[in-house]
């Protein structure tokens, strides 16, 4: 389950995109069992399935529901959802005695993963402060102690989606996390992060240099002077992700 840090520098700098970053890594470590929270469209999962043959059960996990306290831009009403769950169940079907559907959020299915079991764990799902918290708190003993965790939105800004949604709290929370638990915390382009557990000491390597603003104070002051490179470069990324849901 070891990766040097040297070739994780190196492939996050090299990687098109999140998925062949995220390919790399599982077939690097040979992670054969993994655990996706925040599902919804299915497209990550089928990829790293497809990509990565070690794995031997991958757990998806999503409530697949309208959630009346999520204030965030993927919340869509329940006949919705059950549209995205069908592409999900879609999308992995031809892995289907590999995958592992747990149909709730993570306080409510994640008792299903044996303690310790995991080598690997993507957070991709309710990134307000209480999603986040629940998720990387929840998750955490279930991953194996040579294991890792990694996730999506790492935002270097809390408002991530702007002043009408919940702020997105995941660096910040990441962040102190890893240092409550003794983690090295690394901060990979397109948005992502890796927390290796095995790690004796906390440590933040940030390969990006986008992660300056630290503190919750900084963050609270507002929401930062956006150019227009800014907003393109967000209105780019946006698109991606929704040809690729």
């Amino acid at each position: 389950m070891a990766a040097d840090a040297a070739l994780i520098e190196d492939v996050a700098r090299e990687a098109r995109d999140r998925l062949e970053l995220w390919t790399w890594f599982l077939n690097c470590v040979r992670a054969r069992r993994v655990a996706e929270i925040g599902v919804f469209r299915g497209a990550f999962a089928a990829t790293i399935l497809a990509a990565c043959p070690a794995i031997e059960t991958y757990y998806m996990i999503d409530p697949w529901r309208h959630l009346e306290d999520w204030n965030k831009p993927a919340n869509r009403p329940d006949d919705v959802f059950e549209q995205i769950f069908a592409e999900a169940l879609e999308k992995t079907e031809a892995h289907a005695a590999r995958r592992a559907v747990l149909r709730g959020r993570t306080t409510e299915v994640v008792g299903d993963i044996p303690d310790a079991s995991l080598d690997f764990a993507y957070v991709d799902g309710d990134h307000t402060l209480r999603g986040i918290t629940t998720d990387l708190i929840r998750i955490y003993p279930k991953v194996g102690r040579e294991g890792w965790i990694g996730g999506d939105d790492f935002s270097p800004s809390i408002w991530q989606h702007g002043g009408e949604f919940e702020p997105t709290f995941v660096f910040p929370f990441a962040l102190y996390f890893a240092e409550a638990v003794g983690a090295r915390l690394y901060g990979l382009p397109r948005g992502q992060f890796l927390l290796e557990k095995a790690s004796n000491a906390f440590e933040f390597v940030d390969l990006t240099g986008r992660y300056e603003r630290r503190t919750v104070l900084d963050q609270l002051r507002g929401p930062p002077r956006r150019s227009i490179a800014y907003r393109l470069a967000q209105a780019a990324k946006l698109g991606r992700r929704g040809r690729a849901s």
